[in-house]
């Protein structure tokens, strides 16, 4: 498989190249900075700079075509503040599902967040990131041409994973490590046996690919 990862700089996204290159994928990575094309390199990833707060729809989609899959993992960060929220966390996503619409590339994940939700209130820093990410998901999730899984891990940690999860449409609050959040990622690109699920997932005591067959009704 061609996947092409949103973001890949971050945790998760160098983690699940990762283990996509190790099991023979083909991978790509779209960053903002050159860099960290190195460290893409490292992953056994492509690194392909773009900057997607201010990318074209086209250039985006040139970067999609001829993919089998689509992760965004992209994320303004913790230190980042409101507007970014809307610019990358929204904006970029937004534009992220719509270059792979147009580019015929069908099964798309997201990596959310657990609460996140485009009604929810407060005026933090945190509040604006949980409705970006949820007006995101809210958009994702109306594309009938994509064959969408929308994730949304609990607090994240960098504890080693254990490969056992909890994944579920409602989990209830707790944390995972970035490890296992990559690997469940790895599980999903794979089938579009859960498109059209939107997952919460925290560690648990299910192995990572019995829980995936499990929500996927396997």
């Amino acid at each position: 498989m061609r996947i092409v990862i949103a973001g890949g700089h971050g945790q998760i996204a160098l983690r699940l190249e990762r283990l996509l290159a190790a099991r023979g994928d083909e991978v790509a990575g779209i960053i903002r900075a050159p860099g960290q094309a190195d460290d893409l390199r490292a992953a056994g990833a492509e690194p392909v700079v773009l900057d997607l707060e201010s990318a074209s729809p086209e250039e985006v989609e040139a970067c999609l075509r001829g993919a089998d899959a689509a992760v965004f993992a992209a994320g303004a960060g913790p230190g980042s503040g409101t507007a970014r929220k809307e610019t990358v966390d929204k904006g970029a996503a937004v534009l992220f599902a719509d270059a792979a619409v147009r580019a015929g590339v069908r099964r798309f994940l997201v990596v959310s967040s657990m609460g996140a939700d485009p009604a929810h209130a407060g005026d933090e820093v945190f509040d604006v990131y949980l409705r970006a990410k949820g007006a995101a998901d809210a958009y994702v999730t109306r594309q009938e041409a994509l064959d969408w899984t929308v994730l949304r891990p609990g607090s994240l940690t960098d504890e080693p994973g254990t490969g056992l999860v909890t994944l579920a449409a409602h989990t209830g609050r707790g944390p995972v490590s970035r490890d296992d959040v990559a690997a469940v990622l790895a599980e999903l690109v794979e089938s579009s046996a859960t498109a059209g699920l939107t997952l919460e997932l925290i560690a648990g005591s299910t192995p990572v690919a019995v829980a995936v067959k499990a929500v996927a009704g396997g």
